[in-house]
């Protein structure tokens, strides 16, 4: 049964509301989430985190593999706890399954940003070294360490949020989250640009190409392995400008209180990016490059492959 309007059963103290008793615009969430949707993308991401775990495994791509499963991991437990919070969306059992859900959905696209960025290096050393400003691993360490500011200061903002006793620490939380969302989409933003640029390099410089790397460059693995990876940016960077847009609203904000938002525009954003780079997995669609490798290049391959793997 759902709250039917009558005033004289509602609670002074919201802490005491119920969904019989209460509207659910007065829960924590501004709405009741919808158990149907939370239940068909905690199953999704379930099959997506396995997929990259199995992949990983096999093809031992560890670097790949701990961002991709830490972020799915993280998923998982947000959806968990939206589809508790379906039941109880007030301070109670929804207040718990709140703080899970903001902190784990908050965080995870952030190690999803990571393994992509592990794979621009790599990418970079197929075309050639020469061609690119900036050397293959130094990619990876910037915008790896970017990431990493990004996703300890969202971490930290969900926790003064989440642990928060007045108004003030709240809106503190919330500050110090959306600072590192900011942050993540000025890194994002910074990282397809340098895509972009190298891009247009390869293109004026095709005479530059690593002949050593012409079967991988070929391969039609290789190929839409770029454009999933292009995708996938795109994806986690529509999801991050949403949630910038959503917290400067702060909680009780028109995107934050209404979950056809957080649906299109976070789970489906997200979930599209994993499917997209567990179909066209870098492991797999890398193996090309092994074939066209001399025995000199494997030895120095020893370094650069540790770039995804």
């Amino acid at each position: 049964m759902v709250w039917n309007g009558d005033e004289s059963i509602r609670p002074n103290n919201t802490d005491l509301c119920t969904i019989d008793t209460c509207p659910v615009s007065d829960s924590v969430y501004g709405y009741a989430p919808e158990l149907a949707p939370n239940i068909v993308f905690l199953v999704l991401f379930s099959l997506s985190t396995i997929g990259f775990i199995v992949v990983g495994i096999w093809k031992k791509t560890w670097g790949f593999f701990v961002a991709m499963s830490l972020g799915g991991l993280l998923e998982i437990v947000g959806y968990v706890g939206r589809v508790g919070g379906s039941s109880d969306p007030f301070n109670g059992l929804g207040g718990q399954s709140f703080i899970i859900q903001i902190c784990c959905l908050t965080v995870a696209p952030a190690c999803y940003a990571a393994g992509i960025y592990l794979c621009l290096a790599r990418i970079v050393i197929a075309f050639g070294e020469e061609i690119s400003r900036i050397k293959p691993r130094w990619y990876t360490y910037i915008f790896v360490a970017c990431d990493l500011i990004s996703l300890i200061t969202q971490s930290v903002g969900g926790a003064i949020a989440s642990t928060a006793d007045t108004e003030k620490n709240s809106k503190l939380g919330a500050d110090i989250t959306l600072g590192g969302l900011a942050f993540q989409v000025f890194t994002l933003t910074l990282f397809m640009v340098l895509c972009g640029e190298f891009a247009w390099r390869c293109w004026s410089r095709r005479d530059m190409f690593d002949e050593k790397q012409r079967g991988l460059r070929e391969s039609r693995r290789f190929k839409y392995f770029l454009y999933a990876m292009a995708a996938a940016t795109f994806f986690i960077y529509v999801r991050c400008v949403y949630r910038v847009a959503e917290l400067s609203e702060g909680w009780n904000g028109p995107l934050m209180t209404n979950e056809i938002y957080l649906i299109t525009l976070e789970a489906t954003m997200v979930i599209l990016a994993c499917f997209a780079l567990n179909i066209f997995h870098p492991g797999i669609c890398f193996e090309a490059s092994y074939a066209s490798r001399s025995g000199a290049e494997k030895e120095y391959s020893g370094s650069s492959d540790e770039i995804v793997n």
